[in-house]
């Protein structure tokens, strides 16, 4: 059993991204996007402004400094090694407590497909008023190798754009 990590909350910010459970390597550290390849950190390095190299705890503050909340779609579940496809079962964050302790959360980026579809199947019918906005991005994982960094990186500018279309209406802005 994978148990989750907790979220990293930036005050008062707009936007949270999602994952569906860290890898094995991130567990282990107690990190989010710990693999050395996986393109989270050098994305958000470009889009924010730092240096991806920077120590964990840094890194973390210049997320949350630009008003970026980070988390996990499950809480826990079954997988053999880290592949989101190797998930079995899996139980979901409260996210109904979640937004309303953060109301000022409002746009939900999904970094990749298994994190949309299993908060789409698992916890938008408990968001009945909430007022967000959803939309998935590809995959920084390595994993995902079909799409190049220059690609994922323009996609994922979105995070930093205001506003986003289709406000108020709960998964308003359709998948890419």
């Amino acid at each position: 059993m994978c148990e989750g990590l907790p979220p990293i909350i930036a005050v008062d910010g707009r936007t949270l991204i999602l994952g569906s459970m860290p890898g094995a390597r991130s567990l282990q550290a107690r990190q989010y996007y710990a693999h050395p390849r996986n393109l989270f950190w050098q994305i958000m390095g470009e889009l924010i402004g730092f240096d991806p190299a920077l120590p964990y705890p840094a890194r973390l503050e210049a997320l949350t400094r630009a008003g970026l909340s980070l988390w996990d779609v499950l809480r826990s579940c079954v997988r053999k090694g880290s592949l989101d496809s190797a998930i079995s079962t899996g139980i979901p964050n409260d996210f109904a407590a979640f937004f309303a302790g953060h109301p000022s959360l409002s746009r939900v980026f999904f970094n990749g497909g298994k994190s949309e579809a299993i908060f789409r199947r698992h916890v938008l019918s408990t968001l009945a008023d909430a007022d967000l906005v959803l939309r998935r991005l590809p995959s920084t994982s390595p994993a995902h190798a079909s799409m190049g960094f220059a690609e994922k990186l323009r996609a994922w500018r979105a995070v930093l754009d205001s506003p986003m279309h289709d406000r108020g209406t709960l998964g308003g802005v359709p998948s890419p």
